[in-house]
């Protein structure tokens, strides 16, 4: 293979483990549909692999749409076939096939060392729809063979021959073949700052009044991690038409357009404005994710927490203090959204999607709320078809991925952590685990409501509300708001004042949480916490065991 000093990664890595002997098989997944800067221009980067780096005597490629096709070397296939590419196969087994032919002939015309050996390499693309990871049946057995043969027979190994499956997504191919002990898998990776900005050259050098000179090609670069090439050059297309210079300060709303573009679904991009300041009460708490943000934005891995695990009753605000946090230090968030689908491979693949993405935003907090049912059980139930054991495997590894900390910062919510698997909730994954519980004494409520009713240009006074004897001692944020836009309410439609108002709801107030089911969730956050100093004194009975 052939590659230069400013070859990417990926490729210097497809390199090296050929050219040693490592592996003559290869399995290339991620990003792979993405383009590149290669000199002056961007290129596929499938046209990358077959142009540059395939530096073979003979190269096949194939695709589902046009079948077989020769590259390079029609001239040496026809010393074989003189009529073969007249007649090359559509279908893969056929194809494949084909492809095992020529190489036993190679294979025998090395043995008898009548001749210069000649290098041959097949490139697949769209693997995953040749090879999908529910096929079934004698053909899909057949073509799973063929494949196998390439890579792990002596006889093809002997031979300077290379086989390239593309696919999208890991999860989406035949598992015998991904997960083969020959095969190597190499990762595309979404392009990061320094790739972007040398894209981003040859696109100002191409459309110099969108891109003009005294715009800063590194923070533009910055601005944009987590979106592909080809999408940058579609903006920047768009943009050109439309006339409009490109700015990184202009490109916030964008760039959460173009991301969940790229990943349709599956996650929400959020950008939060909110810091801890914006947050009520829990000093102790802000006093330490504060701590942990120091450390971050220093660079001071060592005791970085690799996640944090948020439990509490509903409507305590989880949401709200992730978007806080992800505001104060400056990140954005990436929130999971819908991953699971019914089709085999298609819930895992998605995942290794928003993992990509993760990885490419540099620094972001990926949210998962209701953490209880959205990440799986390591035992699959009834009718599940492993799919739970299996996303649970893929986010528990990424989960204590060492390589990710100080990159990416797992945060989880749930009002039951106690049904989340032990496993996924030890240190190394959910080094921090927070309750965020109601509050605990008349007066934090009458101090929650006094400073929620502003926000509705409602005066209330802490005073006053402390004296009324209905004010529950237990209220969370939700129940605190609804109790505000009841009082509102009324003070709009019946012409009373504010004190009038609350007192008149909270005579007839009712918990949105029964008190027991409320208790029960407070029980499981604070026997969760992972110090007692985030619960308030007056709760700390809730730390001991329920007496049976």
């Amino acid at each position: 293979m052939k590659t230069t000093d400013d070859a990417p990664g990926w490729a210097r890595q497809l390199d090296l483990s050929f050219e040693s002997g490592a592996s003559a098989q290869f399995v290339m997944h991620g990003n792979v549909s993405d383009r590149m800067p290669l000199g002056s221009q961007l290129v596929n980067i499938e046209h990358y692999v077959r142009d540059e780096l395939l530096d073979f005597d003979v190269v096949f490629t194939y695709d589902l749409g046009n079948g077989l096709a020769v590259a390079r070397g029609g001239e040496l296939l026809a010393d074989w076939v003189p009529s073969a590419l007249r007649n090359l196969p559509q279908g893969p087994l056929e194809a494949f096939r084909f492809v095992s032919k020529y190489l036993r002939y190679l294979a025998n015309v090395a043995a008898l060392k009548s001749r210069d050996p000649v290098s041959v390499a097949v490139m697949v693309s769209s693997a995953g729809q040749v090879l999908p990871s529910d096929g079934e049946g004698f053909e899909h057995g057949a073509i799973t063979a063929v494949v196998r043969e390439w890579g792990s027979s002596d006889q093809f190994t002997q031979l300077r021959f290379a086989s390239l499956l593309v696919v999208d997504n890991l999860a989406d191919l035949e598992p015998l073949i991904a997960f083969a002990p020959h095969v190597t898998t190499i990762q595309i990776a979404l392009p990061s700052a320094q790739e972007l900005h040398a894209a981003l050259s040859i696109l100002a050098s191409d459309y110099p009044r969108t891109i003009p000179s005294d715009v800063d090609l590194t923070d533009l670069a910055a601005s944009m991690t987590g979106v592909s090439t080809r999408t940058l050059e579609q903006l920047t297309k768009v943009r050109a038409y439309n006339r409009q210079v490109m700015q990184p300060r202009e490109l916030g709303a964008v760039k959460k357009e173009l991301v969940e573009r790229d990943a349709p679904g599956l996650l929400e991009f959020m950008q939060s404005s909110r810091t801890l300041k914006d947050y009520h009460g829990q000093e102790a708490l802000k006093r330490w994710l504060r701590q942990d943000i120091e450390l971050w934005r220093s660079n001071d891995l060592k005791a970085l927490p690799m996640g944090y695990l948020i439990s509490g009753p509903v409507g305590t605000g989880k949401t709200y203090l992730v978007e806080c946090l992800a505001g104060e230090v400056g990140v954005p968030i990436v929130k999971l959204k819908n991953f699971r689908e019914k089709w085999i491979g298609s819930s895992e693949g998605n995942l290794e999607k928003v993992f990509r993405l993760a990885r490419a935003l540099g620094r972001c907090i990926v949210f998962v709320d209701e953490a209880d049912q959205a990440l799986g059980r390591r035992e699959s139930g009834i009718g599940d078809g492993g799919l739970s054991g299996r996303l649970y495997s893929m986010i528990a590894q990424e989960m204590s991925d060492s390589a990710n900390r100080g990159r990416v910062m797992w945060v989880l919510a749930s009002s039951r952590p106690d049904l989340i698997e032990i496993d996924l909730k030890r240190p190394g994954r959910l080094d921090l685990k927070i309750p965020i519980l109601p509050t605990s004494t008349r007066v934090e409520s009458a101090a929650l409501l006094s400073a929620l009713a502003r926000r509705y240009d409602l005066s209330l006074s802490l005073e006053e509300l402390s004296r009324i004897e209905t004010l529950p001692e237990l209220l969370t944020p939700g129940a605190a708001e609804s109790l505000v836009v009841k009082v509102y309410r009324l003070v709009r439609t019946e012409r009373v004042t504010a004190d009038v108002a609350v007192r008149q709801c909270l005579a007839s107030y009712q918990s949105p949480v029964p008190l027991d089911v409320l208790e029960l969730q407070m029980r499981t956050a604070i026997r969760e916490a992972t110090d007692l100093s985030f619960v308030p004194d007056a709760l700390h009975y809730l730390a001991e065991p329920v007496q049976r």
